[in-house]
């Protein structure tokens, strides 16, 4: 969990820092991400635990005493095995329940987090126009008492105001709340360009002041939270049943593309040409230069019923005409139904993933165990190597399972429960090994003669 933890700071530090966004924002932030890092900690801390456990278990020798009195390797695997089945259905709960609701709320709160604007922060001899209708100029600030030196303002003509430039000797910055600022000006002067019905910036008015007191509007500069729940949620913000709903839509939508495609599938004119003239009809009124050109041999058998080339000719151009069309309206079709495919994929995906995860508990059991009897090494450090390859090889398969099947080269299921299969049928292999002490034969070694 610290692992992850640091690793998710690390990643979202510049997205946290800087933006004057509450601590207890941060804090739930934190907790809220905190639920997909049990999911993925969970499994990685049982195989941690299995063989450090089993490894000095039979480093002790523990497991040749038991053996010694009868006991079955399998009968000391039984509780832990149990254990794991308990925490894979508290953990497939969890991950099919709170997870999403979970995720929604980190998701809506990251949104909120990047749309928040930096605070008010002025540099010296930087431009700054974070404030809407002003741009400021400071050539020094003394950080103790928040007192500027040599200022330059630029008011912009919005919200009412005239465009104005406004210079003082010095001034003091003081807050009033989270919504305002006031800037008290000291020993300055400002030119005012005031606008009339007729023109813009037809009078300048110039004034020199002793001290001038601004309210600066800093709302735009909070932070502003947002219901989750008005946002729209994706395949890792909805529980199993939602997914499946959704599922079930798409499959619909699905069989109703390829009904209608299976109702249209006629290429050649019908009823819409009924009561008007068309190709179909013998004596349909042609030019006179084309009327006396006899029929023509055509490779279409349907166009040698006809009598006149020009009207074989428009047959065939007319047919041409509605299989471009069709073969148009059959690709978008085809681009729709593919579409669809990959949501109900990705959506299949991430139910199995809900699953398929957890079980990693009862995998790790079945696998760890018997490994960290045979390495007889219970230690942190090598219980710590041997899980590092092994989740490695874990998380690549899932991750490219995963790629996989959103792109419709494998099936979902196979995508995300091919490596829990795999180690799986390792782990019952080893465990038959050490409970019936079963020998690969070595075909390459010597008999003796």
């Amino acid at each position: 969990m610290f692992l992850l933890l640091m690793q998710f700071l690390i990643l979202n530090i510049d997205n946290l820092i800087g933006k004057d966004i509450p601590l207890q924002v941060i804090i739930e932030l934190i907790l809220t991400n905190l639920a997909y890092m049990v999911v993925l900690a969970a499994p990685m801390a049982v195989l941690v635990a299995t063989l450090m456990a089993f490894g000095k278990f039979s480093e002790l020798n523990e497991l040749t005493a038991l053996r010694a009195s009868g006991v079955n390797p399998f009968q000391i695997m039984k509780p832990v095995l149990i254990t794991s089945v308990l925490l894979f259905v508290g953990l497939a709960w969890f991950s099919n329940s709170v997870l999403p609701e979970a995720n929604q709320k980190a998701r809506s709160l990251f949104i909120d987090i990047r749309l928040k604007k930096p605070g008010f922060e002025l540099k010296p001899n930087t431009f700054y126009d974070g404030i809407e209708g002003y741009t400021f100029l400071v050539e020094r600030i003394d950080g103790e008492t928040d007192s500027l030196y040599n200022i330059t303002l630029f008011q912009k003509p919005v919200d009412n105001k005239n465009r104005a430039y406004i210079m003082a000797e010095s001034g003091i910055l003081e807050s009033k709340g989270e919504q305002a600022l006031s800037l008290h000006l000291i020993n300055g002067k400002s030119l005012e360009f005031t606008r009339t019905s007729s023109r813009t910036d037809n009078f300048v008015e110039r004034n020199s002041f002793r001290k001038h007191i601004m309210t600066l509007d800093i709302s735009d500069l909070a932070f502003m939270r947002s219901d989750p729940e008005n946002r729209n949620r994706s395949d890792r913000t909805m529980s199993s049943r939602a997914m499946m709903a959704v599922v079930d839509s798409l499959v619909t939508e699905i069989e109703g593309q390829r009904d209608f495609m299976g109702k249209n599938t006629s290429l050649v004119p019908t009823d819409e040409y009924s009561g008007r003239e068309s190709f179909f009809n013998p004596n349909r009124n042609l030019p006179d230069s084309l009327d006396h050109i006899a029929a023509i041999e055509s490779p279409y058998l349907v166009t040698n019923n006809f009598e006149k080339a020009e009207i074989q000719r428009f047959f065939v151009q007319e047919s041409i005409r509605q299989m471009k069309e069709y073969q148009s309206q059959l690709e978008s079709v085809y681009a729709n139904i593919e579409w669809r495919q990959k949501r109900i994929a990705r959506y299949l995906v991430e139910i199995h993933k809900k699953l398929s995860i957890p079980f990693a508990c009862v995998v790790f059991i079945l696998f760890g165990a018997p490994v960290g009897i045979m390495t007889k090494k219970g230690n942190f450090g090598f219980a710590a190597l041997i899980s590092t390859v092994v989740l490695t090889f874990y998380w690549v398969s899932l991750i490219q399972g995963e790629k996989l099947a959103d792109r419709l080269f494998i099936s979902p299921f196979w995508g995300m429960w091919t490596f829990n299969i795999i180690l799986t049928i390792a782990g019952i292999f080893l465990i038959l090994r050490l409970t019936f002490d079963l020998r690969i034969p070595n075909p390459f070694r010597k008999r003796d003669q």
